[in-house]
């Protein structure tokens, strides 16, 4: 009892945190504005320059920020969990890349740019992309390692990633119009962007909450979960559903950015524990405020002009993916 009333309170505490990110999210920025004009703005906007922005171009990118940063992190608590791997993310795995690739072969073969179908194109790579690396994972005498895993992944982003370079340098308009988003950003998304793609999301966080108490049994090894009457396959195909539509929607969103899918979930258990049904929405809420945290100073690095937030992300990941992968596994 003494335990989950800590764990309640941590998870108010980040979602306090959580909010507060987005209104600083809707605050700051090139032009300046005030808390007030933000809640003027969002309760009877008057049309201003500062209120205009602030509805068009601030309040989506922070909820855009906040959705993709929890979805990231939730899908790697559970890539992670699944594999016993501290390294498995939606970006290490090749699950960005696969989404990503099929986005650009979209736009650079069929000119297309209609938000729906980069939805479901963003999905079928993401789901091809994290059958293949569990393929090349399995196979083998020694079955799915943690170490065979990582390489099948790096194997699997390399390839998606060099097809999608390919593909742009055989037309140079693709690649003024996607080079922003393959860097990872959510500037100049409207909420049109969200709305489309929100549902799929909020299925993906929902399935993840409901599975999270069998995800603990899992843990235990998957022969003590069998022992215990866990059907582990289809607990392995749900949270690879869950795992696609999160990464697969926030790739179609914002592109692919990296290393969030890493960092939160070490945070979260470190902070919250190990049990599920608090680390999901806890990673959730951590993911969120990481990316909405680093969208704000991609803000103000090389102001007026603005640095991709995958950037900003890969800046914060990359040394604790180097430190994680010293660790050993």
């Amino acid at each position: 009892m003494r335990r989950s009333g800590m764990q309640a309170l941590l998870l108010l505490t980040a979602l306090f945190i959580f909010a507060l990110f987005i209104g600083m999210s809707i605050v700051y920025g090139y032009t300046e504005t005030t808390w007030k004009m933000a809640y003027q703005a969002l309760t009877n906007g008057d049309g201003s320059t500062e209120h205009l922005v602030i509805q068009t171009v601030r309040l989506p990118r922070a909820l855009i920020a906040a959705s993709v940063g929890a979805s990231l992190a939730i899908s790697g608590v559970l890539m992670q969990t699944l594999t016993k791997n501290p390294l498995a993310s939606p970006g290490i795995f090749g699950i960005n890349a696969g989404a990503g690739f099929m986005v650009v072969i979209a736009v650079t073969l069929f000119n297309i740019s209609n938000l729906q179908s980069f939805t479901w194109l963003s999905f079928l790579g993401a789901g091809i992309a994290a059958v293949a690396v569990y393929v090349i994972g399995s196979a083998g005498r020694e079955g799915l390692t943690p170490m065979k895993l990582t390489l099948a992944g790096a194997a699997i982003t390399a390839l998606f990633s060099s097809f999608t370079q390919g593909f742009l340098v055989l037309n140079e308009a693709a690649l003024e119009q996607v080079l922003f988003w393959l860097a990872g950003s959510v500037q100049g998304r409207s909420l049109d962007i969200l709305y489309g793609v929100f549902p799929y999301l909020l299925i993906g966080w929902v399935l993840a909450i409901i599975i999270g108490n069998k995800l603990n049994v899992l843990a235990m090894g998957e022969d003590v979960a069998r022992g215990l009457g866990l059907k582990t396959g289809w607990i392995k195909l749900i949270s690879l559903i869950v795992v696609v539509l999160l990464a697969g929607g926030s790739v179609a969103i914002a592109g692919p950015i990296g290393f969030v899918g890493i960092v939160v979930p070490h945070i979260a258990r470190r902070i919250i524990g190990v049990d599920h049904r608090w680390l999901l929405p806890f990673a959730g809420l951590t993911g969120g405020i990481l990316l909405l945290a680093a969208d704000i100073g991609a803000r103000y690095i090389i102001m007026p002009q603005e640095v991709p937030v995958g950037v900003m992300t890969a800046a914060i990941g990359a040394p604790f993916f180097i430190y994680i992968a010293r660790k050993g596994f």
